[in-house]
């Protein structure tokens, strides 16, 4: 029987439990493994979620589930650097496959957890760290193999998203815009990994490693949110038959590739112009096929949820599956972007 581990029962990690019971029989079929979560890692003490069903399975110490060898598969589910960072790190140096949306992590060590998981040949999968439930990473890797990816650009975060379609389309202020979202539970009470785009800017610093085949730091990435937008860079991109999107885009421009995240103007005949509210969108170019969009939830409990649980088993099925996925651990220097215009704080990309 294949053991499973969550790190973190939080919003995601949560789901992810929720999904896993729900649809236990249909993974068992699929895996053709009697697969069981065992452990759940969190702090805090099983009556602190009163009801819960598995209660049974809460432990508050890591090395339980690093030690236990029967535990084959760990979700990483706690976010930021450590320490998530040293739990995956321990547990695939331990042979464990290692499953993760945490962004942050992927984007600031993905070159060396990588590196690991093809040395254990075991699998270290992020599809749930870029666009949530949208499916991204292994179309990327696997799907559009074939072709050479010369561009990636879309809007990655909903939050964003339902702001500024609520400021363009209902003529809200930024302020009224973001305590809306907050209501709704699409913004943290502190946004600000989000309307400043550091969150955008770690997803596309994913997407970016991967087609340009080294680490791509985000601390390197020009990176402006949206709390400056105004009425009047509104009406900038209504003048101009468009509208204002977060827009986080890698371009390969010879040995020097371009990845920027800002509010950029998108005409009305782009297919990022309709995408609004909570929703995200990705587009990939290639030579090969042009231009493929990828549309969706790009977040939520269990749109994220369902992307870590494919994960795992996809990780249970084949171990090593993701032992061709790896970028360079040498970072990959990035060029100053380049403006066709700037108008207040409205961004033209340029051959956007």
């Amino acid at each position: 029987m294949s053991k499973i581990a969550i790190l973190g029962h939080g919003v995601v990690g949560s789901g992810a439990a929720e999904v896993f019971f729900k649809n236990r029989e249909s993974i068992r079929a699929k895996t053709g493994q009697n697969a069981d979560i065992k452990y759940i890692l969190e702090v805090r003490d099983a009556s602190a979620f009163p009801g819960c069903s598995y209660s049974d399975k809460f432990v508050n110490d890591f090395d339980v589930i690093l030690n236990d060898s029967e535990v084959t598969v760990v979700a990483e589910l706690i976010g930021g650097v450590e320490p998530a960072y040293r739990f995956v790190k321990s547990s695939l140096s331990a042979g464990k496959s290692v499953v993760t949306s945490n962004k942050e992590l992927v984007a600031k060590k993905g070159a060396e957890l990588l590196k690991i998981a093809r040395e254990k040949n075991v699998s270290f999968a992020f599809e749930a760290s870029v666009g949530g439930g949208i499916p991204i990473i292994r179309p990327l890797h696997q799907c559009l193999a074939a072709d050479s990816i010369n561009e990636v650009a879309g809007i990655l975060n909903g939050t964003t998203n339902f702001i500024l379609t609520k400021m363009f389309r209902d003529g809200m202020a930024f302020e009224e815009a973001l305590k809306l979202a907050q209501d709704n539970g699409y913004a943290e009470r502190d946004p600000s990994d989000d309307v400043n785009g550091v969150d955008a800017c770690r997803k596309i610093c994913i997407l970016a490693s991967m087609i340009f085949g080294k680490q791509v730091n985000p601390d390197s990435v020009f990176t402006e949110g949206i709390t400056k937008i105004t009425r009047e860079d509104i009406s900038f991109c209504e003048s101009r038959g468009g509208t204002v999107k977060l827009i986080a885009r890698a371009v390969k421009n010879g040995d020097s590739p371009q990845v920027t995240v800002c509010p950029a103007f998108v005409h009305k005949d782009s297919q990022l112009a309709g995408v609004n509210d909570v929703y995200n969108a990705i587009m990939v170019r290639g030579e090969a096929t042009g231009d493929v969009v990828f549309y969706g939830k790009g977040a939520g409990k269990f749109p994220t949820a369902s992307a870590v649980v494919n994960d795992i088993v996809n990780a249970l099925k084949s171990p090593g599956e993701t032992g061709a996925l790896f970028w360079e651990e040498d970072e990959q220097p990035i060029s100053p972007p380049v403006f066709s215009e700037v108008c207040g704080n409205i961004r033209v990309l340029e051959g956007f």
